[in-house]
């Protein structure tokens, strides 16, 4: 790989925090501003298909339930689930983004609190949570997910509920394109290679982790969680927006997004 560019490599957990921390950190500004409509100041939009949880209700009934939004972003999600009734706390790798989040407050008038934290060490005392939820957050940036999972089922109470969405696995064998190339696989569905950036000093400046669907799996029961459903949504027929790689075209052919339901065992 060139000291600057796109390629493959091993990138360990520290490397992986310190670079998407400083990528969503010089991100989040663009990211807000062509996002944020679509996901709404309060809005709980699972994945570029559209899903949400108004309609899906992954998560049941929340009024009254503790919850913890891993990997908040501006915290749109944990602003819809405390319209309902829940009381939520958020958390972020980026400081960015979390100012976006303070910046919603400000302007609509509510009062989410915030932290910023690492997914692999929450900062919650073990069994506070009733629900833990994440949209596209943490889970497809870290280097050791069972060690995160970990951590979401040491928070979450006997009984309760973790659903997070990644992209679905099978995207890593086929271009980020939204066109006709992106339709057409090139690399191996079982290179866990991860995808990483180079920054001019030649460190990783945005790092992604691939895992097949039976690694999710794996992961999930190495946690001590059970997994109890597989959300793949479908691209729905109205729908005509592109984020990335996800559009119609693509959508109409292959799945974009994984949802996994899990619960920590009473």
């Amino acid at each position: 790989m060139s000291p600057e560019g796109v390629g493959r490599r091993p990138v360990d957990a520290a490397a992986s925090s310190r670079a998407n921390r400083g990528w969503w950190d010089g991100a989040a500004d663009e990211y807000q501003a062509e996002h944020g409509a679509f996901l709404r100041d309060a809005g709980f939009v699972w994945c570029p298909e559209g899903l949400d949880e108004a309609d899906a209700r992954l998560l049941g009934d929340v009024t009254g339930a503790d919850v913890l939004e891993i990997g908040s972003g501006a915290a749109q999600c944990g602003r819809w689930l405390a319209g309902q009734g829940a009381r939520v706390a958020a958390f972020d790798l980026s400081f960015r983004q979390l100012q976006h989040s303070r910046r919603i407050d400000m302007e609509t008038g509510s009062a989410l609190p915030v932290v910023q934290a690492d997914a692999g060490a929450l900062p919650f005392a073990g069994a506070s949570f009733d629900l833990a939820c994440s949209a596209y957050g943490a889970l497809p940036f870290v280097a050791d997910a069972v060690a995160v999972l970990s951590e979401v089922r040491r928070v979450l109470r006997p009984g309760g509920r973790f659903v997070f969405s990644v992209s679905h696995p099978v995207r890593w064998a086929f271009p980020d394109d939204p066109g006709p190339r992106g339709l057409t696989a090139d690399r191996s569905y079982f290179d866990r290679t991860p995808y990483v950036e180079i920054g001019p000093d030649g460190e990783p400046s945005y790092v992604e982790h691939h895992r097949t669907l039976g690694d999710w799996v794996g992961s999930i029961a190495a946690a001590g969680l059970v997994l109890t459903a597989l959300t793949e949504p479908e691209w729905p027929r109205e729908h005509d927006r592109v984020w990335g790689g996800w559009s119609p075209l693509r959508g109409r052919h292959l799945p974009g997004t994984a949802i996994f339901t899990c619960v920590r065992p009473g």
